[in-house]
């Protein structure tokens, strides 16, 4: 809702003032785990209480006056928790939307639910007093219970948005090698290090901070930034970044940036601003209330008038009974139950068949974004591409052995953490090639690696070439074998581009690697936008470009280097081969790592809030119609004797809403099966 900056409300976050429109809001804000913790609390008593509410209610025989009474208090006795501690929050909701003259959810459930739980008070300990009305403590217990589950659901947005960030600043050692001026290494705690010391970084270590190479050459592995798995040659006067791999070597790097200075750092605030200032859609329930709630309570309160004014004058009986039940009727009826339903029942359903199908749906708001996306921008590495490049093709000089050379190669890479290595040992073992052991092994960061297998001096050197790289064996001083290296598209990626660009959707794809290996990919595709050797912030930039256009972004990753991206874009799709990061930042995650599985979401996405929509319109109906004739308007036609059964016309009012919210919403898994059928023959 609409948060005037009059607000009392209000926290300074980055120099930011940000006002709230309740407690709740705030520390959902501020603190999520706190808030998490709470909401759980509250939920758990909620439906703890509420099951029993409604079992009670329904399935525990009346009987005589004696027995309805002692019905009344128990259903009273359980209520009242769930009244004034579950629903707390919304309380609390409605005060300052009260304050700020604006109308929410928050202040429909509160004026509902009161209602309906003060008339039932009173009807239980004062039985008979107004004939024929019955009490309302299930529907108050049940609408609380569901929209605070709502409410949790959505919190965890916010929490999944921290561990994301989290998991990201874990990637920095606890401690690092610090080298003193006396020139002795100490190991101190990374917080310790500040902008100009000097830091030594082994093999195989993450570099914990920013900085300047002073000493030292080394391949380094910027995957977890650039997303691209060729290691970079550093050498003296080379930048690197925290988060970074050292893969060989030994280097010395003068900090240039530590702590929050950091690129991990950065990129961890980037995250946590991306998933607290995503502009969200408002909902449509709140749209809705902020005009409602208004309508709904002054037709009540003039119903209520009406009827205690006229019957005064027509020296009728029970004006003030009437009045009261013409003033209980209008809000009961009009409480938000079937709209409070509308949506969780239809994102279950839609969550569990999406699940069958390997699409997990995290975040259920991103579905109203994904069925309006125009423009999806892929990731190249990882998620068009496989991660890691595999052996295209071995080229043997002559006279050589193909399982002789590939033998000696692999003996020589399986002491290498690079990339090119890992291939060429894995190609090995899938040619059943026994690997020898090798002797006096050194690489060469940036060039290659050598070592003796059986009393032969092995070579091995590098180059990168389009679409991936290639390496030159020799033994004993002699070629024996270039072997090439590449990046495959994935099987089911070409289709799937096709088919988003045949409905006229745009595609774009970004990449940390080269404008030459870009350009191979994409036109193997079909893709004409791309965006070439970006950064992870770059990536965001792009994102947030498309969408100042208009344009409803989904963005496509795997990787660390794609977190930004996936919580700043409309909608995060994160494959379930990717990294934790990139998983925890993503709305949806693709687990069986088929990007078909991206047409189907977004059909699914589409679909559901088709159904979402239908079953709102369903819920007002039913309850917009029943609202004059709670209000009296069949009055003329059966006297005031209706008044008599209109909390049993209340109580058929909100279950029918609520049975025709569940029934349209059990038809939406049969039209997604179908729809799906059609989509795959085409993919």
């Amino acid at each position: 809702m609409f948060v005037p900056e009059t607000s009392d409300l209000f926290s300074i976050i980055d120099d930011q003032k940000i006002y709230f429109c309740s407690k709740a809001c705030q520390e959902k804000y501020t603190s999520p785990e706190k808030e998490h913790r709470k909401l759980k609390r509250r939920l758990t008593v909620a439906w703890s209480l509420a099951i029993p509410i409604i079992l009670i209610e329904y399935l525990l025989p009346a009987g005589d006056v004696l027995g309805q009474m002692n019905k009344d208090l128990i259903l009273f006795a359980l209520t009242f928790p769930v009244q004034f501690y579950s629903g707390l929050g919304f309380y609390d909701g409605a005060y300052h939307a009260f304050k700020s003259r604006s109308g929410n959810m928050d202040l429909l459930i509160s004026i509902g639910t009161l209602t309906a739980f003060i008339f039932s008070t009173f009807i239980t300990f004062f039985p008979g007093s107004i004939p024929g009305s019955e009490v309302f403590f299930d529907a108050s217990a049940f609408i609380i219970t569901l929209i605070l589950t709502g409410n949790f659901i959505e919190n965890l947005t916010k929490k999944r948005a921290n561990r994301a960030a989290q998991k990201l600043l874990s990637l920095i050692p606890d401690s690092v090698h610090l080298l003193k001026e006396n020139g002795e290494v100490e190991d101190v705690p990374a917080g310790d290090v500040e902008e100009g010391n000097i830091l030594v970084v082994r093999a195989g270590e993450t570099i914990p901070a920013d900085g300047v190479i002073v000493e030292g050459r080394s391949d380094i592995d910027t995957s977890t930034l650039t997303g691209e798995q060729n290691p970079v040659l550093a050498e003296e006067g080379s930048k690197v970044s925290s988060g970074t791999v050292n893969l060989n070597g030994v280097i010395k790097i003068r900090v240039t940036g530590a702590g929050k200075n950091s690129t991990v750092s950065q990129i961890y605030d980037l995250i946590q601003k991306a998933a607290s200032g995503r502009a969200k859609v408002q909902r449509v329930a709140d749209a809705f209330s902020a005009i409602f709630v208004p309508v709904v309570m002054a037709l009540a309160v003039a119903a209520g008038l009406f009827w205690f004014f006229y019957l005064r004058s027509t020296g009728s009986g029970l004006p003030v009974e009437i009045a009261i039940l013409a003033f209980v009727s209008v809000v009961v009826i009009a409480c938000p139950c079937a709209i409070g339903l509308a949506g969780p029942i239809t994102l279950l359903i839609s969550s569990n068949k999406a699940s069958q199908n390997g699409i997990i749906i995290k975040n259920g708001s991103t579905l109203d974004r994904l069925g309006r996306v125009n423009r999806f921008i892929f990731d190249k590495t990882g998620t068009l591409t496989d991660p890691d490049p595999v052996i295209s093709d071995i080229s043997v000089a002559d006279g050589q052995d193909l399982k002789e050379v590939m033998a000696y190669a692999s003996a020589i890479e399986a002491s290498s953490n690079h990339p090119i290595a890992k291939a060429i040992v894995n190609h090995a073992k899938s040619l059943e090639i026994n690997i020898p052991s090798a002797r006096d092994i050194k690489e060469h960061p940036g060039k290659g690696i050598s070592g003796t297998v059986n009393g032969k001096n092995i070579n091995i050197t590098r180059a990168n070439t389009a679409g991936g790289s290639s390496v030159s064996v020799e033994i004993d001083g002699t070629r024996a074998a270039v072997i090439s290296l590449r990046y495959r598209v994935r099987e089911d990626v070409e289709k799937t581009v096709r088919y988003l660009l045949g409905k006229g959707i745009k595609v774009s794809m970004v990449t940390g690697d080269s404008r030459e290996e870009a350009e191979r990919v994409a036109g193997i595709l079909g893709i004409r936008d791309i965006h070439a050797e970006v950064l992870p912030s770059d990536k965001a930039d792009i994102v947030k470009e498309y969408q100042l256009k208009g344009d409803y972004v989904a963005f496509v990753g795997d990787g660390i280097n794609d977190a930004v991206a996936l919580e700043v874009a409309d909608t995060g799709i994160a494959m379930g081969s990717g990294s934790d990061i990139a998983q925890e930042s993503g709305d949806i995650i693709l687990l069986r790592n088929d990007l078909k599985s991206v047409v189907l979401a977004r059909t699914l996405a589409r679909r559901t809030i088709s159904k979402i929509k239908q079953n709102i319109g369903w819920a007002i109906g039913y309850n917009a119609a029943l609202i004059p004739v709670a209000g009296g308007a069949l009055v003329p036609i059966f006297g005031l004797s209706m008044y008599m059964f209109l909390p049993i016309l209340a109580a058929f009012a909100m279950g029918m809403s609520s049975s025709s919210v569940v029934m349209n919403s059990l038809m939406l898994s049969r039209a997604l099966e179908k729809e799906w059928k059609k989509e795959k023959v085409h993919l």
